[in-house]
């Protein structure tokens, strides 16, 4: 199978980690590069295309492929409008930096019958799934944010420090990494820009962001 993986370095390297199948991998780093290697490629997976919408247009009149697209911080059905004659088999997935090397490939789709591709890729790629509603946020990105936005408050109030919250989740819940430590992972504009998604989706006050956040954001500072 043809796989090409349109993402940043950092990216393509945790993919790599992820899917260790013996199949024909090629990475590119831009929109520049991807023509011509589409009439070859029978899968796409984009990592960009939820901060670059338009670039939907490229995959117009393709039918032969399935395109995983990035779709946390956008709705795939909302991304999905943004190009006309978009014939390919489009699926949303969890591509967040940590998000992609874990058991279940967390994805969302556009129509039902997808999922009949999406069984068969995802058997030759050697990885289980979960699908999930096509929504912002999806379910991990949106619960993991959430975290790091309390956490936020907690170090905004001055309750605890940015080492003992996070030793503290650590130790209490056994998560991988602590708040703060997951957000400079994944990337405050991340977090940042998938909790005003969320918050603009939902007007549920849980997802309000933390001035604390909001500040690291527009400084491009992560957490020390």
């Amino acid at each position: 199978m043809q796989v090409l993986v349109l993402s940043t370095p950092e990216i393509a390297a945790e993919f790599q980690q992820k899917f260790t199948a013996s199949h024909q991998y090629t990475f590119i780093q831009s929109y520049d590069e991807l023509e011509k290697h589409l009439p070859q490629t029978e899968v796409v997976f984009d990592f960009l295309l939820q901060d670059e919408p338009v670039r939907l247009s490229h995959y117009a009149g393709k039918e032969h492929l399935t395109v995983f697209c990035s779709a946390v911080k956008v709705q795939l059905a909302v991304l999905a409008l943004s190009a006309e004659k978009v014939t390919c088999n489009l699926i949303g997935f969890n591509g967040l930096p940590t998000m992609i090397n874990r058991q279940y490939l967390e994805v969302s789709l556009l129509h039902a019958h997808g999922i009949t591709r999406l069984e068969e890729i995802c058997k030759e790629l050697g990885t289980e799934y979960l699908v999930v509603e096509d929504r912002v946020g999806l379910v991990t990105p949106r619960i993991v944010c959430m975290i790091i936005n309390e956490a936020c408050y907690t170090l905004q109030e001055g309750t605890a420090t940015v080492r003992d919250i996070d030793l503290g989740m650590k130790l209490g819940t056994n998560y991988p990494f602590g708040p703060f430590e997951w957000a400079n992972k994944l990337g405050v504009r991340n977090v940042y820009e998938t909790l005003q998604a969320v918050y603009e989706d939902t007007k549920d006050e849980r997802y309000k962001i933390c001035p604390l956040l909001k500040t690291k954001f527009l400084k491009n500072e992560a957490f020390a």
